[in-house]
């Protein structure tokens, strides 16, 4: 048994290895179902950034966990063991510094969210990735998970910005990823007998570059797909998807429903996903082989899946770094197209009263959850000053910023909920 044990070490050892930062519950619902579902033996080294909870978690139960795929009343249990390591950056920090040099990882991951890649400081995730790199000399693939417009590029810039000075042995592939991953609560935590269990939903997507100098998972199996350029797929879903998600989070939270489920479930608030739908398609050119439109109704019908119970507050996070990218690319090129995108107009408006006002139309206060919350808030007074903060661009464009103003007033005089009512008939 001893001998056997040795031979099956040394095979863990030798087997291509991913370094993963960021071991919240998207990464466990995607990346390593993905990479697990591939079959040809890479496995997951995690660093979780800041909290400990879950490398305790993983720790206490052999870093096994369980998926559970959630649609209406089916669920379907999907156990995953393709993380095998769970680290603590600010406990293991050597470590971790390590195994970015280390050779034997080939990949590097990030879900790490838009606001980490502008904290640069030496024990951040970015910190830690430029610092390791500056001691490797083998080539790797850093692979940023996250919702960020050319978020290759992104993550190179904030690497060579944190001091990473040679980086030509590295590449930064872009990527797509798409799968709706709510909170997971306790009474998931219960059913499952798994402190470490996440909530998903049967569709994921993954769209990659495939630009990795040491190789890679055989992530098509699990039904990636590899693209020259990925930048019509990041547009269509963060347009589509992310776009009509966070509009409806902030004006379902600002009328009072919880889940984003709940919103589509309103007459209203369902038009207006449809209506902003409109807005939304003429500015993007399709992927190939994607249709828009039935893209569109698909994300709706996925939206509204009642099992997953995605909180309104949880998609609303972080709106200062997130409606940048999902609303105001659309106002920009209808703009430009010599048209005013009035539903998403609405939309920056009902977030702008989310994060300054921060009452729903009963009165009761809204979970705010944004790092530039009170500088917002500090500008409410003068909307000139206010959409120069998010959008310096677009501040003075004349079309927006009166239809902007003319939608804030209304849901000061008669609320989110009866406006919406009126106008999207």
């Amino acid at each position: 048994m001893a001998l056997g044990r040795r031979v099956a070490a040394r095979r863990h050892r030798r087997a291509p290895v991913i370094l993963h930062f960021g071991l919240g519950a998207f990464h466990r619902a995607h990346q390593a179902v993905h990479t697990q579902e591939a079959g040809d033996g890479w496995w997951i080294r995690a660093v979780a950034p800041r909290s400990a909870e879950i490398v305790e978690a993983l720790r206490a139960q052999a870093h096994r966990y369980t998926v559970l795929v959630r649609d209406g009343r089916q669920v379907t249990s999907v156990p995953v063991a393709s993380i095998r390591q769970a680290l603590h950056a600010p406990t293991d920090t050597p470590e971790v510094l390590e195994l970015v040099a280390d050779p034997a990882v080939r990949v590097i991951t990030l879900t790490i969210t838009e606001k980490a890649y502008a904290d640069l400081s030496p024990s951040g995730p970015i910190g830690l990735l430029a610092a390791g790199l500056a001691r490797r000399t083998a080539p790797v693939a850093v692979v940023s998970c996250d919702n960020l417009l050319d978020n290759g590029r992104r993550t190179r810039e904030a690497v060579a910005k944190a001091g990473a000075a040679d980086l030509g042995h590295v590449t930064f592939p872009a990527t797509v990823v798409d799968r709706m991953v709510p909170a997971t609560t306790p009474a998931d935590r219960a059913y499952a007998r798994d402190r470490a269990v996440v909530v998903a939903e049967p569709y994921s997507q993954w769209v990659l570059q495939d630009e990795f100098p040491a190789g890679r998972p055989a992530w098509e199996r699990a039904g990636a797909v590899f693209a020259a350029d990925v930048e019509p797929y990041e547009r269509a879903k963060l347009r589509i998807l992310n776009g009509v998600h966070s509009a409806l989070a902030y004006t379902g939270a600002l009328t009072g429903h919880e889940h984003i489920s709940d919103t589509l479930a309103d007459p209203a608030l369902s038009r207006l996903a449809v209506l902003l739908l409109e807005d939304v398609l003429p500015t993007l050119t399709p992927p190939p082989g994607l249709d828009l439109a039935a893209y569109g109704e698909s994300v709706l019908g996925r939206m509204r899946n009642t099992a997953l119970r995605h909180r309104c507050d949880q998609v609303a996070q972080d709106g200062s770094l997130k409606v940048p990218i999902r609303l105001l690319g659309t106002v920009r090129d209808a703009l430009a197209a010599g048209t005013v995108p009035r539903w998403t107009c609405l939309a920056v408006a009902a977030w702008l009263r989310h994060v300054t006002v921060s009452v729903s139309d009963a009165g009761l206060p809204v979970v705010v959850t944004d790092p530039a919350a009170d500088h917002l808030r500090s500008l409410s007074g003068d909307l000139g000053h206010l959409l120069a903060a998010v959008a310096p661009d677009l501040a003075e464009h004349q079309a927006f910023r009166s239809q902007v103003a003319a939608d804030l007033a209304a849901f000061a005089k008669h609320g989110v909920g009866h406006v919406i009512s009126c106008i999207s008939h």
